[in-house]
């Protein structure tokens, strides 16, 4: 099992940055991948940017293309959001996501919410 805990949300106003972080405690070996959901009341759960661990790849949606990035130390099993740029669209609650291997199930945290507005 793995445990994710997400810290670094609030309120910020339109362009202005975030960074969010998580720290995954457990059976943290198994992890493969990492990265960063979010959803909106109402929504469906979309995800964010993922990053791979070993060779660090990552990826990301449209919406946080040039404007986001995701960085993972694996020393300190963390995976960390830089936010910038921030609109207002943006705001939502943002949930830490891993996969790990030999789980059926992937992890999740509790989620911290983002709110950008003026």
């Amino acid at each position: 099992q793995v445990q994710l805990v997400e810290s670094g949300g609030g309120l910020v106003q339109p362009g202005g940055s975030l960074r969010l972080s998580c720290t995954a405690s457990g059976s943290t070996y198994s992890i493969y991948r990492m990265g960063w959901y979010r959803q909106t009341p109402g929504k469906k759960r979309e995800w964010v940017a993922l990053i791979n661990n070993g060779d660090n790849h990552s990826v990301y949606a449209d919406s946080a293309k040039g404007r986001f990035t995701v960085s993972r130390d694996s020393a300190k099993n963390t995976v960390d959001l830089q936010m910038n740029s921030l609109k207002p669209e943006d705001t939502a609650v943002y949930q830490c996501y891993a996969a790990a291997l030999g789980e059926t199930n992937d992890f999740w945290g509790q989620g911290t919410q983002v709110t950008v507005s003026s």
